[in-house]
């Protein structure tokens, strides 16, 4: 009797530890959702602020002759995305800014990796290269757009380059940063085992560095959609993109297009940046903790 006693506790534990744990887990999964709620609050408070003194802006304090300026946001969404020409016109742009933003950017995280690798092999390499970099960065994209109009023309390639130019340092920086950042203790600990360079570089800075390079992908992604759009507003050949159609409806004075095409430019910036952090998160998000320490 003892035995069947034994048995049937036994028996019942697992179940009573499986209800635990589902009620815990659902718990817990609620608060999570709670948490994400109130975190949604504060921005949409702004947001209404934001569009309360846009209609404020828009119907009291301009005139109605200057209110293409600042069009009230629904007549921005009635005329930019409702109408299904101009739709049609900022989705084929779209497609084009995109198509340059990623390959400019790809490009970009191409050459700023390999580069930030290389600096970070050598002391006398980072010191011959990398103040190149920083002044390829603090030169004006204006002042280069004669030259890259002489060399490359008005086309694709020449937006392009932009995007590169504009998207390569913060990869190259943070790189470098990242890969030395690498435990000093691991290196110590790599060189006793006979580690060589290339080993050392693959299996111990490579996977340190990652959380900074993925940071450095992010903000050059943004920049790549600014070097995009620029490139756009000054090579005009070939299909138009976004900065194209924004120098269009600048000089036609359509401030309802205008402002639909900034605001589709914006929400690609935020695509490519939330890509990029989810790439991020998928890459380094199992193991690396922002907050330890």
């Amino acid at each position: 009797m003892t035995t069947t006693l034994a048995q049937s506790t036994d028996t019942a534990m697992p179940a009573s530890t499986d209800a635990v744990g589902g009620t815990r887990r659902r718990a817990a999964s609620g608060k999570s959702i709670g948490r994400r709620l109130r975190g949604l609050v504060p921005p949409a408070i702004v947001f209404g602020v934001i569009i309360g003194a846009w209609y404020f802006v828009s119907n009291v304090v301009l005139a109605p002759r200057l209110r293409y300026m600042l069009p009230e946001p629904h007549e921005i969404i009635r005329i930019g995305f409702m109408d299904s020409h101009n739709l049609s016109e900022l989705m084929q742009a779209l497609a084009v800014t995109t198509k340059v933003t990623f390959a400019g950017l790809g490009i970009a995280i191409v050459l700023g990796v390999g580069s930030g690798m290389l600096m970070t092999q050598a002391k006398w390499l980072e010191a011959s290269l990398f103040p190149w970099a920083i002044i390829l960065q603090t030169v004006p994209i204006l002042a280069l757009i004669p030259m890259i109009s002489f060399w490359f023309g008005y086309g694709i390639s020449s937006r392009i380059l932009v995007c590169v130019l504009i998207a390569f340092f913060p990869i190259v920086s943070n790189t470098v940063f990242g890969l030395q950042s690498a435990d000093r203790g691991m290196h110590e600990l790599f060189s006793l085992h006979g580690a060589n360079r290339f080993t050392r570089l693959w299996k111990l800075q490579l996977p340190a560095a990652l959380p900074a390079i993925f940071a450095g992908f992010k903000v050059s992604a943004g920049l790549a959609v600014i070097g995009a759009i620029v490139g756009d507003l000054y090579f005009k050949q070939g299909v138009p993109g976004i900065g194209t159609l924004l120098s269009v409806y600048t000089s036609r004075l359509e401030g309802e297009r205008l402002f639909a095409a900034i605001l589709l430019s914006s929400l690609l910036g935020v695509a490519v940046f939330l890509l990029f952090g989810w790439l991020g998160n998928r890459a380094v998000g199992r193991w690396y903790n922002a907050n330890r320490g």
